[in-house]
């Protein structure tokens, strides 16, 4: 941590002889809008924040380094530890990466269904964001709401895979077994539910003047500085960068859906919303094509050997995730474990810009423009 930060100085104005003095403000590690155990060290003057330091690491529980003891397959469960409201994305980044290693063909059926569950995953992942931003800044309601729905899919992977937040789902080769019956069904359902849930959401928090006047214009950046911070997701797209890996370097079956990126210039905490909430509704898309077009049989785990040995060699994959792109490296000697392994986490990647947002801001704007950058903190400290 910068140690700067922690020395503060007096000052008197020669006009008013009004004494200041800046301070420092703790926000964390236990503080609720934080969402995990996050510390940010602020050096505030009266209202304006001078300068903010991230402290992260609080949460760090080696994944990395413990996949080095680990099979691929006992690997997957702490994929769902990283990023625990997304946890089917970061199962397949995982798989995926063993899979491109190895040549490994993924039977039609498991395709369909590891693009169903990680795009309902999507939807459940902006909801929280959705419902948790909103009570960071005052709005109980449709924290309620969003729980609501979300709580919906959490049923829906309940049933696909025994689990509602750790699914431990995905298999390389395909998935861990075949969706229930009637399950594509109540889906479908849930897909027609959730469309017109989206209306009422804007009627209640999109237009409200309240609510806008806290993200207009704050937390604002170019592309430029997107790029240069090697911001993903959201972040990036809200500075007008049309780039989305299940369009620009498409993965699983994503190349045979339509569906729009949504894209803004805005570059501020309004940009960010607007875009994750037509995020939401451009996963609806997807899930209605891939439902209705659902292999009526086949299998869902393809051809892999019992013991499962990378050839020697490396790779590197990555995909979209709800916070943007998370990759997968993987150094392999040909054993059974991997000789080194390691993410590229988009919650870390995109809060090395926070310091910059939030100097000379109003501390008032500080919790509003952390939830936009939409962190989680279990991927933060991989």
């Amino acid at each position: 941590m910068n140690q700067n930060i922690l020395t503060t100085h007096v000052e008197t104005s020669s006009d008013t002889g009004i004494r200041t003095e800046e301070m420092l403000l703790n926000v964390g590690p236990q503080h609720p809008s934080t969402h995990g155990v996050f510390r940010l060290v602020v050096k505030i003057d009266g209202e304006t924040i001078k300068e903010a330091i991230p402290v992260m690491g609080y949460l760090h529980r080696g994944t990395e380094k413990l996949a080095e003891n680990l099979t691929y397959t006992q690997i997957i469960p702490y994929t769902d530890r990283m990023d625990y409201v997304s946890g089917m994305t970061n199962n397949y980044v995982l798989c995926h990466a063993v899979e491109t290693m190895m040549g490994l063909e993924i039977p039609e059926r498991a395709q369909f269904l590891r693009l169903i569950a990680m795009e309902l995953n999507r939807v459940a992942s902006h909801l929280v964001w959705w419902g948790t931003f909103l009570l960071d800044l005052g709005a109980m309601g449709p924290f309620l709401y969003a729980f609501r729905d979300r709580e919906k899919i959490l049923d829906l992977f309940n049933e696909l895979c025994g689990a509602r937040m750790t699914f431990n789902y995905m298999r390389i080769g395909g998935v861990k077994w075949d969706a229930p019956p009637g399950w594509i069904e109540k889906t479908k359902e849930f897909v027609q539910y959730m469309k017109k849930e989206l209306d009422s959401y804007h009627q209640l928090v999109t237009g409200n003047e309240i609510f806008l006047s806290r993200i207009e214009g704050i937390g604002k950046f170019d592309e430029k500085t997107a790029l240069d911070y090697s911001l993903s997701g959201v972040m990036l797209r809200s500075t007008g960068v049309n780039w989305d890996l299940r369009k620009n370097e498409p993965y699983c079956i994503y190349d045979r859906f339509e569906f729009d990126v949504p894209t803004g210039t805005g570059g501020d905490c309004t940009t960010r919303y607007h875009l994750r909430m037509a995020e939401v509704v451009q996963s609806l898309r997807i899930l209605e094509q891939a439902l209705e077009q659902f292999p009526s049989e086949g299998e869902v785990l393809g051809k892999v050997p019992r013991v499962i040995r990378p050839p020697a060699g490396e790779a590197y994959v990555r995909i979209e995730s709800p916070r943007g792109e998370i990759g997968c490296y993987i150094s392999s000697t040909g054993k059974d474990k991997p000789w080194r392994l390691k993410f590229r986490r988009p919650s870390f990647t995109n809060l090395q810009i926070l310091p910059k947002l939030l100097e000379g801001q109003s501390i008032s704007n500080m919790i509003a423009i952390l939830g936009s950058i939409d962190i989680v903190l279990g991927e933060v400290d991989c």
